[in-house]
């Protein structure tokens, strides 16, 4: 099918240009969401007539993003979840949950506007891309961790699962270190004992 886009489209084309998209593309995303026209000489002839004020429209729409994106980009989001010993997470981080904590914070981010190919399944720094107009892509620095304190050091820059499972190493080795301690003393009493009889 033959349409007209009404504004610009990642690996599509841009305003005004005739392109040729699937059926199904066009019925169910396309022209419902009045970003194309289907090709034809009457809509042709409207999209002419009315071309200067629909990249007009776009122009404010793509300053609008800007200014909002100079606010938003580089943006540090710190989401606190549950996780195993390992860091891999009780379920996920995806695109809906980072858009619904920046519009706690007050961030006009919707989920759509994420650039997210799958969620999030482990802890750490995470750098996402935001498509808040077809011409203005920010990223902004997502901080999945169990805590705050967690958070702050992940962003100093350690490895807070590594550093978990090198402490619970340590403790591991103590606590072998002690039973051995205490079992040689139990046998050097058995000993001592045996002796006696």
């Amino acid at each position: 099918m033959d349409v007209i886009l009404l504004e610009r489209i990642e690996k599509l084309g841009a305003i005004g240009d005739v392109v040729t998209v699937k059926n199904g593309f066009a019925r169910n995303f396309l022209l419902p969401q009045n970003k194309a026209l289907l090709a034809n000489a009457a809509n042709k002839a409207r999209f002419e007539a009315e071309r200067e004020h629909i990249e007009a429209r776009n122009a404010a729409a793509a300053e609008e993003a800007r200014k909002s994106g100079e606010n938003l980009d580089g943006a540090a989001y710190v989401i606190i979840r549950q996780s195993s010993d390992t860091g891999f997470l009780y379920g996920s981080v995806s695109a809906r949950d980072i858009s619904d904590y920046a519009k706690s914070l007050g961030h006009p981010i919707e989920r759509n506007q994420v650039d997210l190919n799958q969620p999030f399944k482990k802890i750490g720094l995470y750098e996402v891309k935001v498509r808040l107009h077809a011409e203005v892509v920010i990223t902004i620095t997502v901080n999945i961790a169990r805590s705050e304190e967690e958070a702050e050091r992940q962003v100093a820059g350690e490895n807070v699962i590594e550093a978990t499972l090198e402490a619970e190493r340590a403790e591991a080795d103590a606590q072998a270190q002690e039973m051995a301690r205490a079992s040689r003393e139990a046998a050097a009493q058995r000993g001592d004992v045996d002796e006696e009889l």
